[in-house]
């Protein structure tokens, strides 16, 4: 049996991705979650064969949650569900250690089949997408020799990352994670640190790049995030 964990911050979509992939004799879903926190606690939590998760999600996105996934609990193999069929947004979830890209109108039969095969320790792209590409481009980060500054973050600091950049204010950010606001303060510019960004609007424009938000959020959230402030 293929125990599954579910991903996606609308019910409808999860109640009819559940119908859908435990149509298969040897499929389960042990569980469901609405936001990415939420997913990482529960994989960690349930150790499923596979988690399938929204890119776009509150609290973190799929990207960020695959990262954390693979490194909480290695077993589980994690399968990426999008909109999204750019080139960059399938390179970032590979990266983060992600074994299956399956664009949302793709084919029940193509989720089925991205879930048995990332399971087996196997790459699964929607057919859209081409592989040759996506090896190349691949091909290319890893002939960067410098570090990337995002692997520099602690988990902390990638969590306010992600939700500063879905227009969480501090007090928001400091509910939401159990901690202060002046410690939220504290993660918010060692990130901005790190990742060498100046302002709120660099923070949108890398979050946009890193496929943390979708193009379409990004003047949405710019306008009730944390006042933008100059660092450095």
């Amino acid at each position: 049996m293929i125990s599954i964990v579910l991903a996606d911050d609308h019910q409808i979509v999860r109640h009819g991705l559940k119908a859908l992939l435990e149509a298969e004799a040897d499929f389960e879903v042990v569980g469901e979650a609405s936001d990415g926190i939420e997913a990482v606690n529960l994989v960690e939590s349930l150790q499923p064969g596979v988690l399938v998760t929204d890119l776009m999600m509150g609290g973190m996105s799929g990207i960020e949650v695959t990262y954390q996934v693979v490194k909480r609990s290695p077993k589980t193999a994690v399968v990426i569900l999008s909109m999204y069929g750019n080139e960059a947004y399938v390179h970032e979830a590979l990266r983060a250690g992600a074994r299956a890209y399956v664009l949302k109108d793709s084919t029940s039969e193509e989720l089925v089949r991205s879930v048995r095969e990332a399971v087996q320790g196997h790459r699964y792209l929607s057919s859209p997408l081409s592989e040759k590409a996506i090896e190349a481009y691949m091909e290319k980060s890893a002939e960067a020799t410098s570090l990337d500054p995002y692997e520099t973050l602690t988990i902390r600091e990638r969590e306010v990352l992600h939700l500063v950049a879905q227009g969480h204010t501090c007090a928001e950010i400091a509910e939401r994670l159990f901690i202060s606001p002046r410690t939220v303060e504290v993660h918010r510019a060692n990130m901005m640190r790190k990742l060498d960004l100046r302002n709120q609007t660099q923070l949108l424009r890398y979050a946009l790049q890193r496929g943390i938000i979708p193009p379409e959020n990004m003047y949405d959230v710019s306008e009730k995030s944390m006042p933008e402030e100059t660092t450095g």
